[in-house]
């Protein structure tokens, strides 16, 4: 993609490029920003069984520094941000770009698409959890005597964070960057402030000290890598925000000031240790005098809720597409922003993400034991995005196979390890993310499929639409009477006559003057431009067929839509107008293709799905449900 293909990028100026960075910093850095709370710390408990050597410092260092390097900067600040989506970035768009082009391996595709999002989503149940209550434990420090009401504490913090949800974030998103610089600059200078505790630390530059501690340590080894990754949590984000604020933004931030900070914060970290040995217990917060530990503690929870903010967003957006892309049933979507179309507010997803995140800190009560359960969910679907990164080079920038496999194996298999070290945890709280991750991808499989199934069992008992029209319109006695005004009837098969016109017509026995068959299609880009929002299809006299094309990250506002296709000369009054829907009761089948309790669970998800009058912003008082039983 050229940088002026970008609608961020068009006519950027140095005063909007800097806006868009700062901007970034707070969405986009703002989960990895929270990684030096407690990264270090967790890494250092392996190695601590007897004693931790110099050696072992400045190589866990090394490790954070270079993965810091591999992961985040070539991989997503270098790589992934140019393999985007019209501009849009995340695993479901990316997922939608390469199903345009798949080979043979739909299926395949699809399933790592879904694995992707499953576990994005069990991402954003983990991170506010994990990264509010290591902020607040440090009150610990302040004064022993509040260690008992950290866990209380926590979940005012995050019952708080998701009931203001519906409100919308546009009024404090302004001070999320500013807010989360402030942040990043603190960690930096407390990072300098140490690194003369001991320059010897210097030395974890050199990534001689990171290989050769894998190969000393063994097992042990190993273990710590799953606390190392912690050190890149967040980095999904940086692709999935890709759409808010482009490429360039995204980037600048990162060189300019998030990198520089973070790794000057862990040489400080470890220069304090290398020290003082007794500093390992929380070298974080150790790093700060005594009066500055309450207004730190401060800004590190006010950055770990902005870390938490983004990332339930992310989860609201990556539903949205979801829903768009057929891989979830209709929800209610409300927009908090009349003018942003990005900041919307999902209740069942808050719903379910406050649920999951008060139950992990209850559950877990401290970030050691919840840092445990963390990084499966990231490093799952780092490796997801890898693999689809794979497949996008081939077939998009049409790399050769050896140039995509001496480009990505390397990356793959660096991430593969951190994988299999993470996966070591299960038995401490590692299973959580992996059952989130396992129940999102059934859901979101089961709709999918069974949705096909539906689609192809009606399809046996359907009426084509031209022959259907042809007869209707030959003039006999039999014939429907006529009523003035125009019929819309929705369907999602646009060459079958929908059932809502036959119930209508075997009922009610009329017909309007004008019948508008009207299918709503989501394609495999996140916008459509207004010019191409709509086909239009004559069939006869009384009837003509319409389709209206949607970007999977666009609301399908369906009246909006009609009232810009008036204006085109499709001519009906939209208050003398009647939507006709059809609403199907579903009964489950045993030979139906999926198993009995998948039946139920597709049923049970279609029941839950938002009428389609709201979804799609129909006028209420000018729709008609006409119902049926389906056998699935």
């Amino acid at each position: 993609m050229s940088e002026e293909s970008h609608p961020h990028e068009r006519q950027m100026t140095p005063r909007k490029l800097f806006y868009l960075a700062l901007g970034s910093v707070g969405v986009v850095y703002g989960d990895i920003g929270t990684s030096p709370l407690y990264a270090f710390r967790e890494a250092l408990k392996p190695v601590a069984h007897d004693g931790v050597t110099r050696f072992e410092i400045i190589s866990l260092i090394s490790l954070m520094i270079w993965a810091l390097t591999i992961i985040v900067t070539i991989k997503y600040v270098l790589f992934l941000l140019r393999a985007d989506n019209e501009g849009e970035g995340g695993t479901l768009s990316l997922l939608a770009l390469l199903m345009k082009t798949a080979n043979g391996h739909t299926a395949i595709l699809m399933l790592l698409g879904l694995m992707g999002a499953a576990l994005f989503l069990g991402d954003a149940m983990i991170t506010p959890a994990l990264s509010v209550l290591s902020a607040v434990e440090g009150l610990k420090l302040v004064t022993p005597r509040l260690s008992e009401y950290i866990v209380p504490i926590s979940v005012v913090i995050l019952a708080l964070l998701f009931v203001v949800q519906s409100r919308g974030t546009g009024a404090v998103a302004k001070f999320f960057g500013p807010i989360t610089a402030v942040w990043f600059l603190v960690m930096a200078a407390a990072g300098i402030s140490h690194i003369s505790d001991d320059y010897g630390i210097l030395a974890a530059f050199n990534p001689y000290y990171a290989v050769a501690f894998l190969l000393h340590e063994g097992f042990y080894g190993v273990v710590v890598l799953g606390a190392v990754f912690l050190t890149v949590t967040g980095a999904e984000a940086l692709y999935a925000d890709l759409g808010h604020f482009g490429r360039r933004p995204i980037q600048w931030a990162w060189f300019l000031l998030v990198f520089p900070a973070l790794t000057l914060n862990y040489l400080g970290q470890g220069a304090l240790v290398l020290g003082n040995p007794m500093t390992m217990s929380d070298p974080f917060y150790l790093m700060y005098p005594k009066w500055a530990l309450l207004p730190v503690v401060i800004l590190a929870t006010a950055a770990t809720i902005i870390a938490s903010q983004a990332v339930i967003t992310g989860a609201f957006s990556m539903v949205r597409q979801g829903i768009n892309l057929g891989f979830l049933p209709r929800m209610e979507i409300l927009f908090t922003s009349e003018t942003n179309t990005g900041q919307i507010f999902v209740p069942s997803v808050n719903a379910v993400l406050f649920f999951g995140v008060i139950f992990l800190v209850l559950g877990f009560k401290t970030s050691d034991a919840l840092a445990t359960a963390y990084g499966i969910s990231v490093t799952g679907a780092m490796v997801v995005t890898s693999i689809m990164a794979f497949e996008f080079v081939r077939a998009r920038w049409n790399w050769s196979l050896p140039l995509a496999v001496i480009a990505l194996a390397p990356l793959v298999v660096l991430e593969l390890i951190f994988l299999g070290a993470n996966l070591l945890k299960i038995h401490d709280g590692g299973y959580i993310p992996i059952l989130i991750a396992t129940a999102f991808t059934v859901v979101m499989w089961t709709w999918r499929r069974g949705t096909a199934i539906l689609l192809e069992k009606t399809r046996h008992t359907d009426i084509p639409l031209a022959s259907f029209v042809s007869s209707i319109e030959r003039k006999s006695e039999h014939s429907p009477a006529q009523v003035p005004g125009t019929a819309i009837f929705l369907t999602s098969d646009p060459e079958s006559a929908p059932a809502a016109l036959l119930h209508n017509l075997k009922h009610n026995h009329v017909l309007h003057d004008r019948n508008v068959i009207l299918t709503i299609r989501t394609v495999n880009k996140p916008r459509v431009p207004s010019h191409d929002r709509y086909k239009v299809e004559p069939i006869s006299e009384r009837f003509s067929r319409v389709e209206l094309l949607f970007g999977f990250m666009e609301s399908q506002n369906v009246s909006q839509a009609l009232a810009t296709l008036r204006k085109t000369g499709l001519k009906f009054d939209i208050m003398s107008t009647s939507f006709y829907l059809g609403r199907r009761k579903l009964v489950p089948d045993a030979k139906s293709g999926m198993p009995y309790w998948q039946d139920r669970l597709y049923i049970a998800l279609a029941n839950a799905a938002t009428n389609p009058s709201d979804y799609f912003r129909l006028p209420a008082n000018r729709v008609v449900e006409l119902g049926s039983h389906v056998i699935i």
